[in-house]
C-alpha cells in the first residue's frame, strides 16, 4: 500500500503512520532499527529496493530523505512531500519517503527526528555522494552506524582519503564490505598447508578502486610484509579488484578475476580452481552491515593505520585521492 502526503509535516506523517497501523494492521512491533537513507532527488528507488530486500533479514523502519543540491531546487518554495509504503510495497519494513524543497531541505535532522522508532538504533546510509565528514553531518550525529560508499562518489579515492582523515567508530564504507569474499578466500588459502610465511604481495585493480586500496592495506597489516599496489592495465574487468599475488618459498599463489563474476585460484601443485566472485549487490552489502551495530574495529584500524602505511610503501597510492 502507498499513501501520498503532499505538502505535509513530520507531525502529519507520524499521525498517518499510526492511522495506517490501526486501520490496516501494519505494525512496528519487531522492527529492530531505523535506517535513514539520504539521497539525491530522483535517485531514491534503487536504495529503497536494496533496503526492502535487506529488511527481510532485518525488519526496520526506512526513512528516505530526498533533497537536491541544485541551485534551482534550493530556490523553490519551502515544501515537504511524503509517501508512506507498507505491505508488499515495503518488504518487511515500512518506508517513509520525505522529499524536501527549498529551505525545508536545509535541516534534514528535523525532517525525520519525530519519525524515528523509539529506543531503537539508528543507521544512516548515503548511497551516493556522502558528506565530507559523515559523523558531523546532521543525519550522522543521530546515528550509531554511518554507511557510505566511496565507489559511488565522483572521485572514489578522494572519498576514501576523507574517510581515513575523519573516521570515528561507527563509520563504515561499502568499499570495505565488498571485500568480504576476497578476504575470506585469501584467509582460507593461507589456512592450508604448507604454513609458510609470505615473502611478497602484490594487489592490482582499477586506478580508482577504493576496495583495491583497502585490500592491499589489510594484507600489509595482517601479513607484516610490504604490499605492492598496482593498476591493472588492459584488464577485462574494468572496475574493482583484479588480482592478488602471494609469494612464498613453495611457489606463487594467484587469485585473479578475469570475468565479472568468476575468479581463478592458482596454487603450486594443486588444480586450478574457478571460484564464484561476483561484485556484491547493494542488498548484500547493506544486509551485511546491518548485522552489526557496534563499531567495526578492524575497518577502523585499516583506514586509520593501514592506508597510511600503504602510502609509505607505495608513494603513489593516494596520489589520485589528493589531486
Amino acid at each position: 500500500m502507498i499513501v501520498d502526503l503532499p505538502n505535509t509535516t513530520s507531525a502529519k506523517i507520524s499521525k498517518a503512520l499510526v492511522r495506517i497501523r490501526e486501520d490496516g494492521g501494519a505494525v512496528a512491533l519487531g522492527r529492530v532499527l531505523t535506517l535513514v537513507i539520504a539521497t539525491e532527488l530522483g535517485n531514491e528507488e534503487e536504495a529503497i529496493a536494496a533496503a526492502n530486500d535487506a529488511s527481510r533479514e532485518h525488519p526496520m523502519r526506512v526513512l528516505v530523505v530526498s533533497t537536491s543540491t541544485s541551485e534551482l531546487e534550493r530556490t523553490r518554495e519551502s515544501r515537504v512531500d511524503a509517501q508512506i509504503r507498507v505491505g508488499g510495497d515495503a518488504g518487511a519494513s515500512e518506508v517513509v519517503v520525505v522529499t524536501a524543497y527549498g529551505d525545508a531541505a536545509l535541516d534534514q535532522e528535523s525532517l525525520i527526528t519525530g519519525l524515528l522508532l523509539p529506543d531503537a538504533p539508528v543507521v544512516a546510509w548515503w548511497p551516493g555522494e556522502a558528506p565530507a565528514n559523515a559523523s558531523e553531518s546532521p543525519l550522522g550525529r543521530i546515528a550509531q552506524r554511518r554507511i557510505t560508499d566511496a565507489a559511488a562518489s565522483v572521485r572514489p579515492l578522494n572519498a576514501m582519503h576523507r574517510m581515513c582523515e575523519t573516521y570515528v567508530p561507527g563509520d563504515t564504507d561499502f568499499a570495505w564490505t565488498r571485500l568480504t569474499l576476497w578476504r575470506a578466500q585469501l584467509a582460507a588459502v593461507l589456512d592450508q598447508p604448507p604454513f609458510e610465511p609470505i615473502s611478497a604481495v602484490s594487489v592490482s585493480g582499477a586506478a580508482d578502486s577504493p576496495s583495491t586500496l583497502l585490500l592491499a592495506a589489510w594484507l600489509q597489516m595482517q601479513l607484516h610484509v610490504e604490499v605492492s599496489l598496482l593498476v591493472a592495465e588492459g584488464s577485462p574487468v574494468p572496475t574493482g579488484i583484479h588480482s592478488v599475488i602471494l609469494e612464498r618459498n613453495s611457489g606463487t599463489i594467484t587469485l585473479e578475476r578475469n570475468l565479472a563474476s568468476i575468479a581463478t585460484l592458482t596454487q603450486p601443485n594443486q588444480p586450478v580452481h574457478d571460484i564464484s566472485m561476483p561484485r556484491r549487490s547493494l542488498r548484500d552489502c547493506l544486509a551485511e552491515e546491518l548485522r552489526r551495530l557496534d563499531p567495526d574495529s578492524l575497518f577502523g584500524d585499516v583506514v586509520r593505520r593501514g592506508v597510511s602505511g600503504m602510502a609509505d610503501t607505495n608513494p603513489g597510492a593516494l596520489t589520485k585521492a589528493t589531486n
